[in-house]
């Protein structure tokens, strides 16, 4: 690993000796929660590898909380780095928030779900034994982005139990699912495995089975106000770089290709 830090502290002198700025200023980020483990392990290094400052905000890809990235950014607030789900990115490309050029793959995120830990581990490693484990679980908790719209919208029914399922599931707003079952008030939750893998006090059962499974893309690009693009390029080339991806795959993500 040191020698792909190496590595990558190389490409990022290369990419920024002629980009730094003002001590006082900073890379404003803008990230929601699928990339954020890996974005909070490589970020450091990029910073002190660069001597850039960054100034993070996070929320969901979508949604109408005021914390959703396309809500902070029609209010005006800074971002030269958006990091989201590559569908909502998409969204912001065509409505000319987001330079289309600035598009950089980051990873990809499947379904997971956890229990409270030191409840018996259930089985979900087929279609049919995830399907017995929810029939049989008294709540269900999923969240309230990319995850938990395919929950509510398409596990439940490719399951063949739509209505008794979602009688017994809630969307959690806001916070990682998996505080909601650390604390007793959900049996079973769903989320992203880069947001569960986080979380104290639950256990990870696994990934859902493949034939079932949604797999999201996240992506980030450079908003076309940016006050500081070069910088932002770098930091999303950065993250991107073949060093990097040992540390995006440890967080639950699995790598891709640019």
């Amino acid at each position: 690993m040191t020698k792909n830090w190496m590595a990558a502290g190389a490409v990022a002198a290369s990419l920024l000796a002629s980009t730094a700025f003002a001590q006082d200023d900073a890379i404003h980020v803008m990230i929601s929660g699928g990339f954020t483990a890996a974005y909070q392990a490589l970020a450091p290094h990029f910073a002190d590898e660069t001597g850039n400052k960054l100034a993070t905000e996070h929320g969901p890809s979508m949604g109408q909380s005021p914390e959703a990235i396309p809500n902070r950014l029609a209010r005006g607030e800074p971002a030269d780095v958006v990091i989201m789900v590559g569908y909502a990115l998409d969204d912001l490309i065509r409505k000319g928030v987001v330079d289309a050029r600035s598009r950089v793959e980051l990873a990809d995120s499947r379904i997971g779900m956890v229990v409270r830990a030191g409840a018996t581990v259930p089985d979900i490693r087929t279609v049919d034994a995830l399907r017995r484990t929810l029939t049989q679980a008294k709540s269900i908790a999923y969240s309230d982005s990319a995850s938990g719209v395919y929950v509510e919208r398409e596990l439940f029914k490719k399951l063949g139990e739509p209505d008794a399922l979602a009688a017994k599931a809630r969307k959690i707003q806001k916070i990682p699912v998996a505080s909601v079952v650390a604390d007793g008030q959900y049996e079973i939750g769903f989320q992203q495995v880069a947001e569960l893998l986080p979380v104290k006090g639950v256990t990870f059962v696994g990934r859902i089975p493949e034939e079932v499974q949604s797999v999201t893309r996240f992506a980030g690009g450079v908003p076309i106000h940016a006050a500081h693009p070069a910088q932002a390029k770098a930091l999303l080339d950065y993250l991107a770089a073949p060093a990097a991806q040992p540390v995006v795959r440890d967080t639950g993500l699995d790598s891709v290709s640019n």
